[in-house]
């Protein structure tokens, strides 16, 4: 089973968004709890992907078309750190 370690602003963040987007969320920490961050490329809804530029170590999912949850995985401890939840910049 992973870890999940999530930033200290996640949670008033979440007790903002819309209750569809924590249900996502949620959805989203689970899979990665049971089965790793490898599993989300099974859930095309999630359109989980690598970032370039200034955030080239950290990856994105997709929670709705506008919400996107940032994270990184350390695999040396099995971790992932959820980073922010945030609306996407078009």
């Amino acid at each position: 089973m992973w870890h999940i370690k999530e930033h200290r602003s996640i949670e008033k963040v979440c007790s903002k968004l819309p209750p569809e987007i924590v249900k996502k969320y949620e959805l989203w920490k689970d899979i990665i709890f049971r089965h790793g961050p490898e599993k989300l490329k099974e859930f095309s809804g999630f359109h989980d992907e690598k970032l370039k530029g200034g955030r080239e170590r950290q990856r994105s999912s997709r929670l709705n078309i506008q919400y996107r949850v940032i994270y990184v995985v350390q695999r040396d401890v099995v971790t992932v750190y959820v980073l922010e939840i945030t609306p996407h910049k078009y």
